[in-house]
């Protein structure tokens, strides 16, 4: 309507532009300049001078390998392409509609104006969400489970005693997040704590939440055992890894073939009773190109061990590839891995000050049982969350 308006009203005498009505073109110049210079716009822009240059690239026959791989570098940009061309039209509307704001006509100038903070608002929802969205894809490993190894580190019988506190901590957390978690393998020490432990979280997103969880824990409190009241500090190191549903498949060609996996059965050791030693049930697979190696001596069976050792085989493979994929893909100043890294202190549990501090977001909660009960967890793991993607849209920016 304002548009067949625009028309009807272009050969109408144009009055004597007054302070208001130049101040108001100068306003809107800055909103669209502000706009076109933004970093995530100019990302878009220099996205689209890269698809022209593909499409000149591709020869009259569409049928070289280059054209195969340019017209799928095409394709995925489709999404942006079809956004952009949206934001070059909802552009010129809004330069119409500002010439609009000086006409003579009341209830022109009125309809001008409600059209105008739609567009607005438009262009400005089109920079800060959806362009966003579509320059950082969405993540490949959200349909993955977790696997957390975490180990006791620096404090003895302390950290061993943590390790448990930690296992009770995100099997909570995935309580609440609707998550399955079940102990897979744990060593098991006099004092009720665990040198070791391997967790399984199953559920939609689960690695992608925890995944920021790799690195070093850190605990301050006083143990039970201590009689002069003197704070130990101890140390507890987590590793996430991805996991796949298992499928009784031991064959995962992207991964691993089998004829590059060592198989060797032992009699199990340790705590156990009569079946201890009887049976050859223990099993322990090495990656002979990788030299990762993987033991696993829980269950009673050989079947049901070497069927969790290819489980953990797997994780560890993966959590490999992810990981070079992200070297290879992304500037080692901000990659993953450094953001990431698995000797970088995570968090500190401190329970004499009741105080649990994230330093990667430089973030305190007080009431440190809302963190151990999973739900200040919560908010925590949503943070680390926005802050990866905040540095994947910086990286897309700049890209």
């Amino acid at each position: 309507m304002l548009r067949v308006a625009f028309r009807l009203h272009a050969s109408r005498p144009r009055p004597l532009r007054c302070f208001h009505w130049t101040a108001l073109r100068l306003a809107q110049s800055d909103i669209l300049g502000s706009l076109d210079k933004s970093p995530i716009v100019q990302a878009v822009s220099r996205r689209m001078q890269r698809r022209t240059e593909l499409q000149s690239q591709l020869s009259e026959t569409l049928n070289t390998p280059e054209d195969k791989e340019n017209m799928k570098q095409l394709s995925l940009m489709e999404p942006l392409r079809n956004a952009w061309e949206e934001w070059k039209e909802t552009r010129n509307l809004l330069k119409e509609t500002t010439v609009l704001l000086e006409d003579p006509d009341p209830s022109m100038r009125s309809l001008a104006g409600e059209e105008y903070t739609e567009l607005v608002s438009k262009l400005s929802v089109m920079a800060q969400e959806k362009f966003p969205s579509l320059l950082v894809p969405p993540s490949e490993t959200s349909h993955l489970s977790a696997m957390l190894e975490i180990k006791a580190g620096v404090g003895g019988s302390e950290a061993a005693l943590f390790v448990g506190n930690m296992i009770r901590m995100y099997t909570a957390v995935a309580g609440h997040l609707g998550w399955k978690a079940a102990v897979t393998a744990s060593n098991t020490t006099e004092n009720g704590g665990m040198k070791d432990a391997m967790l399984e979280v199953k559920g939609q997103k689960a690695y992608d939440t925890l995944r920021w969880e790799s690195g070093v824990h850190r605990v301050q409190r006083v143990p039970a055992t201590e009689g002069s009241g003197r704070v130990h500090t101890s140390t507890v190191s987590v590793l996430v890894l991805p996991l796949e549903e298992d499928n009784g498949n031991e064959v995962k060609d992207d991964l691993f073939t089998m004829d590059e996996v060592r198989i060797e059965v032992m009699r199990s050791r340790g705590a156990g009773g009569q079946h201890v030693n009887k049976t050859e049930s223990a099993v322990r697979l090495t990656h002979i190109p990788t030299g990762i190696t993987v033991s696993m001596q829980d269950e009673r069976s050989q079947h049901q061990n070497r069927r969790k050792a290819f489980m953990v085989l797997r994780a560890r493979l993966m959590d490999r590839k992810l990981t070079q994929d992200t070297v290879d893909r992304r500037d080692l100043r901000r990659s993953l891995v450094k953001s990431a890294d698995r000797s970088e202190k995570v968090r500190t549990y401190n329970y004499t000050q009741d105080r649990v501090t994230d330093h990667r977001l430089g973030m305190s909660i007080m009431n440190i049982d809302s963190v151990m009960d999973g739900e200040a967890l919560q908010e925590l793991l949503t943070e680390l969350g926005r802050k990866y993607q905040a540095e994947l849209l910086a990286e897309a920016a700049e890209s």
